[in-house]
């Protein structure tokens, strides 16, 4: 990377703390003494609420308060949390119904709730929730997501909160009806759980008419101006602050009910509140991810060129409206619409359906693994159908390097790419050769072998700006505070190492500073790939800041003209000095004249555009047929990232978001019963992918620079499960294809699989 970075993989400083039991998460942040807060959740899908009555509780041993909708309302509170909408084909807006932090009248979902008790301890509170006496009248519950139903809100009588539309319905359409070949495939995207290692917590404090917030998220400024607003308070008077955190994924990103009702509680009782949920409660309460079936059909001419793409989903929301809700499958899933395919005529329409079910929003990814699934599976159909091999059909409608930068068909700019390179890699490192001796050696025992293979594209998401200051200690220490979060990215490590390479400094004397809003005024937070390209973005913008405030001062010490100083990346130079200081000791001579002015340097950047990650994910499934047990047994990535800062972080986010992809793609998928009870709200009946079924994972970088940043990045964070989901499917539909199998639906669980197998070998007797 030369200037921008030495690209070496240099170990993560946080592991340390970590590893030995010294990070400090929710729990070991909670100020001593502080109250437990305890939350009642509905415990039916839909009903009225013809009861709430919590005197009883209110007057049991160590209890506080116990707090409803309407002690919140009498508190002056803004008691709705709005969620994004879109815009309907005929320009109206989506539905937008009131989501109220504690349940008003009616329950929507298993696990909305309802009240919070806050007492001494966290038995405490549990035991007055007991007490509680909560009545409620079923109502029918909705659980498919099909337009229709007993109706959640006034706003969607139908249930249908959004019909979004984006492309060209006429065209697409005629270009079908001359094409030479068409193939339709329905998908299902199976629900997830995102089940992070720490569930979701938070604690509050008031001093002085000031709150001070603390939760596990994935940044402090979207929270701390809705607790500003809910509250009624100037933003001065809100400090929020995130300690480490235990995974978030994007579902920790956004605002949940339990924060406002914990923060009134502090604020009622002058007293710390403390709340963090359990597992189960976790399974319940946490925005969901994916959740959608889609129908997707690809037109081909004699070449095998695609003509055109078309697109048909129907996708659950939940009971509400989350934060990103309606957005995930309509805007982030139309921008990798047509993948890294040459498509020039597309539809993509949208319906989203409210359901009696838990919310869902952004899961690792948000909207472009569910595109890419949903593309892959398409392609991968084609090429049976069509009778040529997967990966030829995928090289025949790439985009030609040449034809960059690329408008997409939904208004996308594609800044660079070498797509037909990648893919080339991926088949060697993949042994593809090899792939018939393997298949014919596992057929004689018996079992079946498939090969997937996946081409995504994915666009890295969120504020393109950022910002970063660097401030000089005495002692020869550094700080830099970034306006992303860390939840296990390693975001400490590389942030030192980038700013190590750029000024010189080493990289054990910098500290990163992060998640406090009373430091660090404003940021973009972590998700959607952003963190590193952005914040590395800005840490360049100031450094060179920096460079230029120190030159006019050092002109002076070294006894030459400004314009004969340069820095070399590690020292300031000038041909008519001897003095050649780096950049703590120009720092350290500044603070010793006085030049506290010297001491700070802070910038922000912006990127002119998105960056475009992608690459091949190629999967070997072996399947036992007598058991339906399937097995994923080699892993192949090739990615296209661009510059590399730290390859060993990037391989580590690749590996996670694999299993992740793996995780859906072989084993989770959240049930719920016809009363939409949910069925799989432990880790006995919700199962995780573990160590033993995840393969080693092959990763090779084929990098193409991005244009779209000085360093020539293009984000890694959800590449891995952008890829994975339709490398694993296509494996599977290859295992069972010449056994008759013509439709498979994650997750492929040992149970799914041998069904299928059975109902086809019952259908051919």
């Amino acid at each position: 990377m030369g200037k921008f970075g030495n690209s070496q993989p240099v170990k993560r400083v946080e592991d340390l703390r970590f590893l030995t039991g010294q990070g400090q998460y929710i729990e070991d942040a909670a100020p001593a003494g502080a109250l437990r807060a305890w939350v009642l959740r509905s415990p039916v899908a839909h009903g009225v609420i013809t009861a709430l009555n919590v005197e009883d509780a209110r007057a049991c041993e160590g209890v506080h308060a116990v707090i409803t909708l309407a002690d919140l309302e009498a508190a002056g509170i803004d008691i709705s949390l709005d969620g994004t909408t879109v815009k309907n084909r005929d320009g109206s807006g989506g539905a937008a119904p009131e989501r109220p932090m504690l349940a008003r009248d009616r329950v929507r979902y298993v696990g909305e709730p309802v009240a919070v008790v806050i007492a001494e301890t966290l038995d405490q509170a549990r035991d007055a929730g007991e007490l509680i006496e909560l009545d409620i009248d079923d109502l029918p519950a909705k659980l498919d997501v099909l337009p229709g139903g007993e109706p959640l809100h006034a706003e969607a009588p139908d249930n249908r909160a959004f019909d979004w539309g984006m492309g060209d319905e006429a065209a697409t359409a005629e270009a079908f009806r001359t094409a030479a070949h068409s193939v339709a495939l329905q998908v299902d995207d199976n629900r997830i759980i995102v089940n992070s290692m720490e569930p979701r917590g938070c604690f509050a404090e008031w001093a002085g008419g000031r709150l001070h917030f603390t939760f596990g998220g994935q940044g402090v400024w979207v929270i701390k101006s809705q607790l500003a607003a809910k509250f009624r308070l100037d933003e001065a008077d809100v400090k929020v602050t995130i300690p480490d955190v235990g995974g978030g994924f994007g579902m920790k990103a956004f605002p949940y009910p339990e924060y406002f009702a914990v923060a009134q509680a502090a604020r009622a009782l002058e007293r710390p509140v403390f709340w963090i949920a359990d597992r189960t409660e976790s399974m319940l309460s946490d925005n969901g991810g994916r959740d959608l079936t889609s129908l997707a059909e690809l037109a081909f001419d004699e070449d095998l060129k695609i003509t055109a793409y078309r697109v048909s989903t129907r996708c659950n929301l939940g009971a509400y409206n989350a934060h990103f809700g309606q957005p995930i499958q309509t805007q982030l899933f139309s921008r990798v619409l047509a993948g890294a395919y040459d498509i020039q005529t597309a539809w993509l329409q949208v319906e989203g359906i409210y359901t009696n079910t838990t919310q869902v929003d952004a899961y690792r990814g948000a909207g472009r693994p569910e595109a890419i699934y949903v593309l892959e599976r398409a392609m991968d159909r084609a090429a049976r159908e069509l009778g040529v091999d997967p990966l030829e059909l995928r090289r025949r409608n790439f985009i030609k390097p040449a034809a960059f930068p690329y408008g997409t068909v939904t208004g996308e700019t594609y800044d660079v790419g070498d797509f037909g390179k990648v893919l080339s890699r991926a088949a060697d490192e993949a042994d593809l050769g090899g792939f018939a001796a393997r298949r014919a050696a596992d057929g004689k025992r018996g079992k079946y072998r498939g090969v997937g293979v996946c081409y995504y594209i994915e666009s890295i998401l969120g504020d393109p700006s950022e910002g970063a200051e660097v401030e000089f200690l005495e002692g020869g220490r550094v700080n830099i505070y970034v306006g992303t979060q860390s939840n296990g990215q390693g975001h400490e490590t590389v942030y030192a190492q980038f700013l190590a390479d750029q000024s010189g400094i080493p990289a054990d004397h910098i500290q990163v500073i992060q998640g406090d809003s009373d430091r660090i005024a404003t940021g973009g937070g972590t998700g959607g790939s952003r963190s590193v390209t952005t914040q590395a973005n800005a840490t360049l913008a100031a450094v060179e800041k920096m460079i230029a405030a120190f030159i006019p001062f050092l002109a002076e010490e070294m006894g030459v003209e400004e314009n004969e100083i340069e820095f070399d990346g590690d020292t300031f130079r000038a041909p008519g000095s001897n003095l050649t200081p780096t950049m703590l000791e120009a720092a350290e001579m500044a603070r010793a004249q006085g030049r506290l002015d010297l001491q700070r340097h802070a910038a922000r950047a912006r990127l002119p555009g998105r960056s475009f990650p992608n690459g091949a994910h190629i999967a070997e499934v072996v399947i036992d047929p007598e058991t339906g047990q399937s097995d994923v047994e080699r892993y192949t990535v090739v990615d296209d990232f661009g510059n590399l800062i730290n390859p060993m972080l990037a391989e580590g986010q690749v590996h996670g978001g694999v299993a992740q992809g793996l995780g859906q793609a072989m084993l989770e998928r959240v049930v719920y019963d016809a009363d939409g009870q949910l069925l799989t709200a432990s880790f006995m009946d919700y199962a995780l992918p573990r160590a033993s079924g995840v393969p080693m994972i092959g990763f090779t970088s084929e990098p193409v620079p991005s244009t779209q940043n000085p360093m020539g990045m293009k984000g890694c964070g959800e590449a891995g499960t952008v890829g994975a989901l339709a490398a694993v499917a296509n494996a599977v539909q290859d295992a069972v294809w010449d056994r008759g199998v013509r439709q498979v639906d994650m997750p492929f669980t040992p149970q799914r699989v041998w069904e299928v197998l059975r109902d086809v070998s019952d259908a051919a007797e």
